[in-house]
């Protein structure tokens, strides 16, 4: 049956969310939203939201997200349809009638869902009889125990090209074509596509088989054989033991991603259940966000040889346009020369775990492999690194991990490949001594602080710019989690805006979701509601995050960067009142034009400040 999304966007509004969930589980009030011990793994503090303005719910320890429907199919074990029909039962809808060509369309799944049944029952009889036994050894030698057997559906198709056709005579020839078990040549009878061949289903997340990859026994070519896409499978949009490894990457906290099957069986055989792999093609868009609403940091396992590290790498350049705050890859390699198989074998769950202890991350694998890529002992080869560099950074749709990226980067090539300011012997000079792909880098000795520089910082910002950068977090407080460190690095001298401060940090972390309602309500409980409501009030400053008609976009922008802007100021004063204290022991050119870019810098700090203290503010 095929439903609009009309009529589907109309049951999920008439369905309270945090109604049809207290059915079964408890939940607590928590601002606009409802929280709870999540229902789908298991944790002792509560990090399961339900939000009924926007109709989802969403557990941030295990990822488990979805709206009324997947609740029904998630944790009621439901049917889509027989979902929707107690959603509609309960919201007084009626369920459209199906139409003729939906019905028609259905009706042609169901058949070759059940012709796909029918060939993996069929596969597994094989297995179990007289021409299985090559199979059955194969598996032996592989340490493929009997109970793995079952719960892949481990099946073999004889060396024939007809017993299957024979086999499921009553689907007819089209729809074995079409569900790709039969393979078609004009002018020819249709023969079977697998012969010869260790068989393992391809499920799809309600545990459904999809398709099948075969493994060849003997010598030959291809090594492994995949159905073709049929409308049942997609192949990039699919991974292999997605159904059983769904809810065990939530029990888990973790999903592992190798390169086949047969890894998948290896880690299972550990005892590790939460692994996927694509099915004999590079990880595709489709698969990558399968694999995040399993996981927010899922881990690619690949082999060391180069075949492998190719695979990771182009996973990761993959990603890269799709990855957000929270939502990235991590890498794990394993030993030269050995798969998962190898690693269980010679020491079980806990070498694969050892492994998995410390995965690398999506910046590290990205920048090694550009530094590994080319020699870089010439100013085009480091110029050409940098662009390189560049544009991977510019593929990243997510405009703040973007900017993290480039700026890391730009950290990690100014660290190797910077040359320091030309200095008088002053003392000791250092060399840091350099590591294979890094050359050594010397280091000036530091000077002693001046008097000025000491001061920086000591008497902190004034009375006026803390209590309107305060009172903008507390109209704004969704902006403190992802500025936490430059609000905590702000000098505060009055204790009671510094307690508060402290509160607003906390209370963001404590609610995801925090509102400017729930967060008043918090500091008030919190005994701070006088001073919350002192710096609510009037403000002689013009800050367009202090207006009650502003643009919430434009009051959030100017509100960070006013944060961001007073917490560097104590730093940069501090860096150019050193260059000022060395330049009257020696005076050079490099550090002349080192205290002109710092005086830049600040005079270009105080001019935002200042234009965004009058609010005219243009920083898009």
């Amino acid at each position: 049956m095929s439903l609009s999304p009309q009529f589907l966007d109309e049951l999920r509004a008439r369905t309270t969310l945090s109604t049809l969930i207290a059915k079964s589980v408890k939940l607590q009030k928590a601002g606009r939203e409802f929280r709870a011990c999540c229902p789908f793994h298991n944790e002792k503090s509560p990090s399961f939201y339900v939000n009924d303005e926007k109709g989802f719910y969403h557990c941030f320890g295990c990822g488990a997200h979805g709206d009324a429907i997947r609740w029904m199919t998630d944790q009621g074990g439901l049917a889509f349809m027989d979902a929707v029909k107690e959603l509609a039962a309960t919201a007084s809808m009626e369920v459209p009638a199906a139409d003729p060509r939906a019905r028609e369309r259905a009706e042609q799944s169901l058949g070759l869902i059940e012709a796909m049944a029918a060939a993996a029952r069929w596969f597994e009889e094989q297995l179990a009889g007289i021409e299985g036994a090559a199979a059955r050894a194969y598996l032996d030698q592989r340490g493929i125990s009997e109970s793995q057997r079952r719960a892949f559906g481990i099946g073999y198709a004889p060396d024939s090209r007809g017993k299957l056709k024979a086999a499921l005579g009553q689907f007819g020839n089209d729809l074995l074509v079409e569900a790709g078990m039969l393979i078609s040549v004009e002018g020819k009878d249709p023969y079977d596509r697998f012969r010869g061949r260790l068989m393992i289903p391809i499920r799809d997340q309600r545990s459904r088989v999809i398709a099948f990859g075969g493994r060849i026994l003997g010598d030959g070519e291809p090594k492994y054989l995949n159905s073709p896409d049929t409308p049942l499978f997609d192949k990039g949009r699919t991974l292999f033991n997605i159904d059983r490894a769904s809810p065990a990457a939530r029990k888990a906290n973790r999903l592992i991603v190798v390169e086949g099957y047969m890894d998948v069986i290896a880690l299972d055989r550990a005892g590790i259940q939460e692994s996927v792999a694509p099915l004999g093609t590079a990880l595709t868009e489709g698969q990558l966000e399968r694999m995040w609403r399993m996981a927010e940091l899922p881990i690619l396992c690949f082999d060391g040889d180069g075949a492998g590290q190719k695979a990771a790498i182009r996973a990761a350049h993959r990603a890269l346009p799709m990855i957000a705050p929270g939502r990235t890859l991590r890498f794990v390699t394993l030993p030269q020369g050995q798969d998962p198989d190898d690693l269980v074998r010679a020491g079980g769950k806990a070498a694969v775990d050892r492994l998995l202890e410390a995965p690398e991350p999506l910046v590290e694998r990205l920048w090694k492999h550009e530094i590994a890529s080319a020699p870089l002992d010439t100013p085009e080869a480091r110029a050409g690194l940098r662009r390189r560099l560049s544009e991977l950074v510019a593929t990243i749709g997510d405009a703040s991990v973007r900017d993290q990226y480039g700026q890391e980067f730009r950290r990690r090539f100014d660290e190797i490949f910077s040359t320091p300011p030309r200095q008088q012997n002053f003392g000791r000079q250092k060399f840091e001594r350099g590591r294979p792909g890094r050359p050594g880098k010397w280091t000036p000795p530091l000077l002693p602080a001046s008097s000025q520089a000491r001061a920086i910082g000591g008497s902190g910002i004034d009375l006026a710019m803390t209590r309107a950068i305060l009172s903008g977090l507390i109209r704004y407080p969704d902006i403190i989690q992802n500025h936490a460190e430059e609000i905590g690095a702000l000098a505060i001298s009055d204790q009671k805006l510094d307690r508060l401060r402290s509160r607003l940090i906390s209370a963001a972390f404590d609610e995801p979701h925090l509102e400017c309602d729930s967060l008043r309500a918090i500091l008030a409980n919190a005994g701070l509601g006088t001073v919350m409501e002192t710096i609510l009030g009037t403000n002689g400053l013009a800050f367009s995050f202090l207006r009650s008609n502003a643009d919430s976009e434009r009051a959030r922008r100017d509100l960070a960067a006013v944060i961001a802007t007073l917490a560097s100021r104590p730093e940069l004063d501090a860096a150019l009142a050193a260059v000022t204290e060395q330049l009257k022991i020696v005076t050079d050119d490099a550090t002349l034009a080192e205290q002109e870019r710092l005086r830049a810098a600040r005079d270009e700090a105080e001019r935002v400040l200042i234009e965004l203290i009058r609010g005219e503010s243009d920083l898009g």
